[in-house]
């Protein structure tokens, strides 16, 4: 059975829809969405594709096919200039090399947005050019990314990468969901549809094989989630139901047991130097894990342990500071506090999965599209069309 939203438009309970049964939009998504998508869409279709081999960086340890970071806090050490880094939590260094990371994040803008068009409009051209973007970073041989990060988050005198940079292929999440919407517009052949898949194969191999795969699935904070989350969507995209069941059982034993507390804070987010982004950024994470992986016979939308740690008790933690943040009472982060919140997608799947009209109509009024690169990196669940139809 499905649940029809305004506008006639059925979202599945199937397991293909990967949700159990919701609520419904107070308004028709693909119009809610129609300008806007286009809008970027027209501007992407004369913008080619540019992956990271247009990149390097005489830091990276790497070859030219390698994604290649620098952590963001770490900072020449005023007592030893020449010396290993020193971090500064929450104070990003400007002077770190960041162009992989930019370009990965433009594919996730221009890739899912194109995608959302064709669902929308059904114009072929769209679904072509977000399929031209898969060839030059997954398939490409010239332009390809090489599935993993093993350089990602490196630290100037210290290591040539870390397991926490696996956070930054959180950009590849809707990327993966919208690879979905290309079957049967033949756009890809079936050997390039069997490409991608063996890509994000092969990276799933090395996120859950690796060292560093492990050390970011044992992280505590939102990196430990964001682990499961892509896990999760790449799993899922692969089919690969013992990833996606096991993230399902890490989400009930581990992630909300040990990161939610029972008021729905986030203690361990609360405690950093930006604990309102941080917190956001969990909560879309979780709530985003819960879309991916909930079904009617499993929902982890509504999964709570013994003592009411729950996503729904989370959500209701940051709503009223969604809506009115000048009550937030923690600390502001120390930057970019003033350019959130933005359209937070945990408002609007954890809206429609609790029937809670106020976190619809918030969503609905927030902005969108962050231009302030901190925050869209913070944002990488953009298209609510990739993540509601069927």
């Amino acid at each position: 059975m499905g649940i029809t939203w305004a506008g006639g438009v059925s979202a599945s309970t199937t397991a293909a829809s990967n949700s159990a049964a919701r609520g419904k939009l107070p308004f028709s998504l693909h119009h809610h969405e129609r300008r806007r998508v286009l809008r970027a869409a027209n501007q992407y279709l004369h913008e080619p594709p540019i992956t990271l081999t247009a990149y390097k960086s005489v830091r990276s340890a790497g070859g030219p096919h390698d994604y290649f970071s620098e952590g963001d806090y770490w900072w020449p050490d005023p007592a030893n200039p020449d010396g290993p880094y020193v971090e500064k939590d929450g104070i990003t260094n400007p002077d770190n090399f960041t162009a992989h990371r930019h370009a990965l994040i433009r594919l996730s803008l221009h890739m899912p947005a194109l995608t959302a068009a064709w669902v929308i409009t059904g114009n072929k051209k769209y679904a072509q050019h977000a399929a031209d973007h898969l060839r030059a970073w997954l398939l490409n041989p010239a332009t390809l990314m090489n599935p993993n990060l093993q350089y990602s988050q490196a630290v100037r005198g210290r290591s040539t990468g870390r397991g926490i940079g696996i956070i930054d292929t959180i950009h590849l999440v809707e990327v993966a969901r919208a690879i979905s919407y290309l079957h049967g517009v033949n756009v890809l052949s079936a050997s390039e549809h069997q490409g991608l898949q063996q890509w994000f194969t092969d990276y799933l191999y090395w996120m859950t094989e690796s060292s560093f795969g492990h050390d970011e699935r044992e992280t505590k904070n939102n990196h430990g989630t964001c682990w499961t989350m892509q896990v999760a969507q790449f799993a899922r995209y692969t089919g690969n139901e013992t990833l996606t069941g096991y993230c399902a059982q890490r989400f009930k034993t581990i992630l909300v047991p040990n990161q939610i507390a029972p008021d729905g804070g986030f203690p361990l987010e609360l405690k950093r130097t930006k604990p309102y982004n941080y917190s956001l950024f969990n909560l879309d994470t979780f709530a985003t894990i819960c879309q991916i992986l909930s079904t009617t016979s499993d929902d982890l939308w509504k999964f709570q342990t013994s003592d009411g740690r729950s996503v729904r008790q989370a959500v209701a933690f940051m709503y009223p500071y969604i809506a009115a943040k000048e009550k937030w009472p923690y600390p502001p982060d120390v930057q970019y506090f003033d350019n959130f919140p933005v359209r937070q997608p945990s408002l609007l799947f954890a809206g429609l999965a609790y029937q809670e009209d106020r976190y619809l109509n918030l969503w609905s009024k927030l902005d969108p599209d962050p231009t302030v690169e901190e925050v869209i990196r913070n944002y990488p669940i953009r298209q609510p069309v990739l993540w509601l139809t069927p």
